[in-house]
């Protein structure tokens, strides 16, 4: 018997009994259904990430703060801390740990590091459009994440210039032909000059005026789903924030950009450095790391189960053709007895348990392709609930996934055959003859 006959052979033995092979596939499809789907979210959303650090401004740069807003400072115990006015004075309103003239200086100083952009933090009253209406501005978006925004019409601010980007949820206020800012067309924003007004340490409200020269969807990490702010409008927010008394207040930084040169040679020694200074330092990798390993424990966790499932279909396999080969036995003695050897024997019910391996994988990954693909469509196309976050891919098709995925579950279910093809391999001819 040719290698095809058996093939031929086997895929007609399998479909003997429908039922019992069918269930024995559904065990296969749901395990391959789970690993098509993780693998192609896994895939989607790293992509997206990968998409974001490529897109993101300063490839060279790493952005520095303080330890203890990165939850590394020093340990310090229960009970209450010995007050240190320098460290009182840099801390934020929300209490968060904010860098200082003297960190601007030690980041400076330290080798590789050729430029040092400090943000500074500010915390503005309300938006005024052209027409006079005042609308809540609780936060502003970083001038360092600009390059990171997916835009929607526009550009960028630049960085001396007076500009600002809008996020896509507040066209509505500009477009005056509609409420619904998903109907709202984006150039209309472009080209208006808008206040954003804010208080002095007196609570005396200024304004600052802006362009609009952007209009941004919310990436997967939240950037671009607040307005903003070039450098040039930052910096003189901060200038009326921090004025209004006779005092002298210290400036403070949320974080810094430092540019370092040979970036790929000299990240690892500069971020060391920064440590010895009680500085993080932190690269666009780095910090798309973070939830890029977040989504990879997830589909560990999803991979499991779906092993889980294959394990119990390979015990079903076994129980299917174990089923089969005693079913079968003077069949198998009638073959052996005509002049098919043992290894055809054994090759024949190994191709068998492959078929319904093979059977199982097409459904259960064409079921989770088509599955992902259309989920995708509708969560994160126009209207969906997620399609306001720019550049979002939540599934991605990978063919070198999907032919893993189908050898990975042949080979299982080819190892669970082992057993049942060598009992019907080694059954005597004679023997299996006389069996009723």
């Amino acid at each position: 018997m040719k290698s095809l006959d058996v093939t031929r052979t086997a895929l007609g033995n399998t479909l003997r009994s429908k039922m019992r092979t069918f269930l024995t596939v559904i065990a296969i499809v749901i395990g391959a259904f789970t690993l098509a789907v993780t693998s192609g979210l896994a895939a989607g959303v790293n992509q997206t990430i990968e998409d974001m650090v490529e897109g993101y401004g300063g490839q060279d740069e790493l952005y520095v703060m303080t330890a203890d807003t990165m939850g590394q400072g020093e340990d310090t115990g229960p009970g209450p801390q010995e007050y240190d006015p320098d460290e009182a004075a840099s801390q934020s309103e929300f209490g968060q740990s904010m860098l200082s003239d003297d960190d601007i200086e030690t980041i400076e100083g330290l080798d590789h590091v050729t430029q040092v952009d400090p943000i500074f933090f500010v915390s503005p009253d309300y938006l005024e459009t052209p027409d006079g209406e005042q609308y809540m501005l609780n936060d502003l978006g970083t001038p360092a994440d600009a390059q990171a925004m997916e835009l929607v019409a526009g550009e960028t601010p630049e960085r001396e210039a007076m500009e600002i980007t809008v996020p896509e949820s507040w066209l509505a206020v500009f477009d005056e032909s509609t409420d619904d800012a998903e109907q709202a067309d984006p150039q209309t924003a472009i080209g208006e000059t808008i206040e954003v007004g804010i208080s002095d340490m007196a609570y005396e409200q200024h304004t600052v005026e802006a362009e609009i020269v952007g209009v941004s969807a919310p990436n997967l990490a939240g950037i671009g789903g607040d307005p903003m702010p070039s450098h040039a409008v930052n910096d003189e927010l901060y200038e009326i924030q921090s004025s209004g008394l006779d005092v002298d207040q210290p400036d403070t930084y949320v974080q810094a950009a430092a540019t370092i040169e040979d970036f790929s040679a000299n990240e690892d020694s500069v971020k060391e450095a920064l440590q010895e200074e009680g500085l993080v330092g932190m690269s666009v990798e780095d910090l798309m790391g973070m939830v890029q390993t977040v989504i990879d424990a997830i589909a560990w966790v999803l991979y499991g189960f779906a092993f889980i499932a294959l394990l119990a279909a390979s015990f079903g396999i076994v129980n299917t053709l174990l089923m089969s080969v005693q079913e079968r036995t003077r069949e198998i003695g009638l073959m052996k007895a005509l002049g098919m050897s043992s290894g055809r024997v054994f090759g024949l019910f190994s191709m068998e348990a492959v078929m319904i391996g093979l059977l199982g994988s097409i459904i259960g990954v064409g079921g989770g392709v088509l599955t992902g693909v259309v989920a995708n469509a509708l969560l994160t196309g126009s209207g969906g609930p997620l399609g306001e976050i720019g550049g979002l891919s939540l599934y991605a098709v990978s063919p070198t996934a999907i032919l893993s995925i189908t050898a990975l579950i042949m080979a299982i279910a080819f190892l669970a055959g082992t057993l049942p093809a060598a009992r019907a391999a080694k059954k005597d001819p004679i023997e299996a003859l006389r069996h009723e």
